[in-house]
């Protein structure tokens, strides 16, 4: 049996770059893609593949996914994974700052998904990973272009779940909760640049506050446990459609089902200490 070789975008930190390492550790041969390739000389060290890509580059994904093909024959794993978050009240984020956001976690996401299904279809097999988050069930003030990206995802993946089940291709959705990366103090910049003065300042700081609190970054968890999750899913003879996982992450979708939805914007409202 050829080795199977897995795409992990994102790759350069965080989740990426413990979900590359884990794949490898399963015997993946695994393609680790960021923009900017110096970034990944320590996965470069360690046996992945550096991949330059930019997922709001059509030709650049074109030419990584070209590559991998050539070089191995075989896409078996994509794992979408790069994105970023981007806060600000809905009013004050720019729409070209909110088309971006879209642009690389969505589009960027089934742009890249796209390139490769032909791939998996030929081999009649191969699962799509799309990483979500808990942001993608429940919602945060401040937060609405972020949420709408993780929201959209969710349901385009849920869609392709269905299109290409007869191909034999698996579709998941990964939604972490708290993770220990660099993700909530980018996303505390954008808030203060967007919304840090102005009719929302108040608001924004308390939500950024929240963002880069030090006894939430105690809570949070590291980026091997959604590792681990991937390296479960893209396993299982089965997998599941969803794997919640990550500090916080199972409690907060479970309450958001149950709990309508003023009572989840006064808990969500006073848990970040929104002013009154």
């Amino acid at each position: 049996m050829p080795t199977k070789t897995a795409l992990v975008t994102g790759a350069s930190s965080g989740i990426g770059e413990a979900t590359a390492l884990k794949l490898q550790s399963l015997g993946y041969t695994v393609y680790g893609a960021a923009r900017r390739l110096d970034r990944l000389e320590k996965l470069g060290d360690r046996g992945i593949r550096p991949l330059a890509m930019d997922v709001t580059d059509d030709d650049s994904m074109r030419a990584g996914v070209e590559r991998i093909v050539a070089e191995a024959g075989r896409i078996d794993v994509l794992v979408n994974n790069a994105g970023y978050g981007s806060y600000g009240s809905i009013e004050d984020v720019p729409l070209d700052e909110a088309r971006r956001q879209f642009d690389v976690n969505v589009f960027g996401a089934l742009r890249l998904t796209q390139l490769v299904l032909p791939h998996m279809r030929e081999q009649r097999a191969g699962t799509v990973v799309n990483i979500t988050s808990m942001g993608g069930k429940i919602y945060t003030p401040l937060g609405g272009w972020y949420h709408g990206t993780k929201f959209a995802l969710e349901a385009l993946s849920d869609c392709l779940r269905l299109e290409a089940k007869p191909f034999g291709i698996d579709v998941v959705v990964i939604e972490p909760g708290g993770i220990a990366t660099e993700w909530g103090g980018i996303a505390a910049d954008k808030l203060e640049e967007s919304s840090g003065s102005g009719p929302y300042a108040a608001q924004a700081a308390a939500v950024a506050s929240s963002l880069r609190s030090e006894a939430n970054a105690k809570r949070n968890s590291p980026p091997s446990v959604i590792a681990d999750a991937i390296g479960k899913a893209v396993t299982a003879r089965r997998p599941k459609t969803r794997y919640a996982t990550g500090f916080g992450a199972k409690p907060l979708i479970g309450l958001r089902r149950i709990v309508p939805d003023r009572a989840f914007d006064t808990l969500i409202s006073r848990a970040i200490g929104m002013p009154r």
